[in-house]
């Protein structure tokens, strides 16, 4: 091997290993489930309803049972507007299970 492909094939490691340690740090960084503001098809595992339990399975937007993962202590801050311009505001999963029994 020559020195030239040589440099490549370690600069080209050297990215590669810095662009995972970033992906990691960012996926170990603390997270909380939120509720209520997920578009179907982008929950992120099972609702409260019990009727799925995958990710990706919900089917109607912003449903309280619905939850996405956020950075831990942005739920009750997080704020979605939807398309006809209504807010859907985040929750925990105590207010979600409130909300669905009221």
């Amino acid at each position: 091997m020559n020195a030239p492909v040589k440099i490549t094939i370690a600069a080209g490691t050297g990215i590669a290993m810095a662009l995972s340690a970033g992906i990691t740090a960012a996926n170990a960084a603390p997270k909380e489930k939120c509720y209520g503001i997920s578009v179907a098809g982008e929950n992120d595992c099972g609702n409260l309803a019990k009727t799925h339990s995958c990710q990706g399975q919900s089917t109607v937007n912003y449903d309280g049972g619905e939850w996405q993962f956020v950075p831990k202590g942005t739920c009750a801050t997080t704020v979605v507007t939807d398309a006809d311009g209504n807010e859907h505001q985040g929750m925990s999963k105590k207010e979600a299970k409130a909300a669905m029994e009221a």
